[in-house]
Formats: structure tokens, sequence, C-alpha cells
């Protein structure tokens, strides 16, 4: 069973999260050839205070 697991920051509602897990499972189904019925996907979400880039945090 495949495990897609997205990080973010907070700020999706809930439409636009299903809709990305369809998109990412799809677009995996269709690369890997795998059963899509199989792949699970979780979302994340990190508050800004949590994540840095380039060495200087985001919040």
């Amino acid at each position: 069973m495949p495990l897609i697991q997205i990080s973010q920051t907070p700020g999706l509602t809930a439409e636009q999260k299903r809709a990305a897990i369809a998109a990412v499972t799809k677009a995996y189904a269709e690369a890997t050839g795998k059963n899509a019925s199989k792949v699970w996907v979780t979302i994340t979400d990190v508050p800004r205070e949590n994540w840095g880039v380039g060495g200087e945090p985001l919040g």
C-alpha cells in the first residue's frame, strides 16, 4: 500500500484537501500502474512557526 504524506502550512479548506487527495491519488496511480483504491494520502497542517526555509523560520 503506497502512502503519500503531504505537510503544508494551514489554509486549505476541506474541499481543497479532498481535491488534492483525489488529484495526488490519480497522478500516482497513473504514473505507477497501482490501483488507486490502494493509495493512501495524508495531509498534515503544520503551523508556520514550525517551518524553516533556507535557515530562516517562516512564522
